[in-house]
């Protein structure tokens, strides 16, 4: 596959040596010109390729790249090659809208795949949808994005942010009375999804008797995290709890471990997914939990592929974004292969949407079904880094399991 750069933000992804196909009766066949073969099926994306949010947006980025290889190296959707048309939104909401709109009306996309964040995925939804478009997403799980009245919007994961810490709630509240930990602290960065992570589990453990001593909300720009991590050292809670994302999980670990913070319980979301957050916290990951959805060693159809093609192309190891961008691949292609058609129609796109709604797809996340606000109806996995590995730690008794919770947590 060939990258081109167009301009500063545009960044293409297509096929070397595109072969003439075979004439079809889908409907983007009716398009071409009398006699010739339709063309690729070119899908519009903008990613926060730099910004706040550049770091898990790359790994959305590249499991997008790694759907299409595997797509075009089986003959494309339909018979037509696959092209990415991705843009850079700097992690911007207005620039994500403007994005979405020029790839709709000027670049003439057949399809959209979504942005990473909720911040990024309302209004870039708010655009698919006044254009009548399919928009499956990987990265927008606050519940501020099923209020929006979206109707051919899906996420593609196993729950939204306030499910994500399911297992570990349920977990907390079987304890005894005598082990379970009676009191926590929150700090979150500024995100619907961040925030809907840490405060459902929050919820979830307030209704099973633990209390709430620190509850802090930071703007995505803070640096500094020693005053929040002094308010938390000064309340001595039995868990910590971080809604976060990579920088910012970095951040409050190394802040409080220099002030010698020791919950029973450290949990933050998105940061410990990454490989990079071991060597960024400079040895404190060990016994750190995290809601994940999606494990390489799963076994769920497609995985092991994914794995395996990902290395190929990047010489490194996959990670949960890169198999979240891969899911939305995954549904959009089942649901374009079902209708037999990937076309910016409304009739088309009702159709995929339509055939969404109704289906369950085996995904490398696992099976995914959605609600009919596109919420998917699943739940997450909780990770832990044991003796240095990261490790599938609840729910007990799955298939995915690969070792016991550690409670409570070495010291930092």
């Amino acid at each position: 596959m060939a990258l081109v750069l167009k301009g500063l933000a545009i960044l293409t992804i297509c096929s070397l040596g595109l072969a003439a196909c075979a004439k079809t009766d889908e409907p983007g066949a009716t398009q071409q010109q009398a006699g010739q073969p339709p063309g690729p099926v070119r899908i519009g994306i903008s990613l926060p390729l730099t910004g706040d949010f550049a770091e898990p947006g790359k790994g959305i980025q590249e499991g997008y790249q790694v759907w299409a290889d595997r797509v075009n190296a089986k003959g494309g959707l339909l018979g037509r090659k696959v092209e990415l048309i991705f843009r850079d939104d700097a992690s911007d909401p207005n620039r994500v809208s403007s994005d979405y709109e020029s790839l709709i009306t000027q670049d003439k996309v057949n399809l959209v795949f979504g942005p990473f964040s909720s911040r990024l995925v309302i209004p870039a939804a708010k655009v698919a949808e006044s254009y009548g478009m399919l928009f499956v997403e990987p990265a927008g799980a606050a519940k501020e994005v099923f209020e929006q009245g979206f109707t051919r919007l899906f996420y593609a994961a196993p729950a939204i942010a306030s499910d994500h810490y399911n297992y570990l709630a349920d977990h907390i509240a079987r304890l005894p009375a005598g082990q379970r930990p009676k009191t926590a602290a929150y700090a979150s960065l500024d995100d619907p999804f961040a925030q809907g992570t840490a405060y459902g589990l929050r919820d979830r453990l307030a209704a099973a008797g633990v209390r709430t001593v620190v509850d802090e909300v930071y703007p995505p720009e803070t640096t500094d995290f020693a005053p929040i991590a002094a308010k938390i050292a000064a309340a001595k809670p039995d868990i910590v709890v971080g809604g976060t994302q990579f920088e910012d999980s970095v951040g409050l670990v190394r802040a409080l471990q220099e002030l010698k913070v020791q919950p029973k319980l450290a949990a933050f979301s998105t940061g410990p997914t990454l490989a990079e957050f071991p060597a960024a916290v400079k040895g404190a990951a060990e016994h750190i939990v995290s809601p994940v959805g999606w494990s390489a060693r799963s076994g769920f159809p497609g995985n092991d592929e994914m794995v395996r093609r990902y290395r190929e192309m990047f010489r490194g190891e996959a990670n949960e974004d890169a198999a979240n961008g891969y899911t939305v691949g995954q549904i959009v292609e089942a649901a374009v292969n079902a209708v037999k058609c990937a076309e910016p129609t409304k009739e088309c796109q009702d159709e995929l949407a339509r055939h969404i709604r109704q289906g369950t797809f085996d995904t490398v996340v696992g099976p995914l079904s959605f609600d009919d606000k596109g919420r998917p109806e699943q739940a997450h996995m909780i990770q832990q880094y044991v003796d240095g590995k990261v490790e599938i730690v609840l729910p007990e008794g799955s298939k995915a399991q690969t070792a016991k919770l550690v409670y409570p947590k070495k010291e930092w």
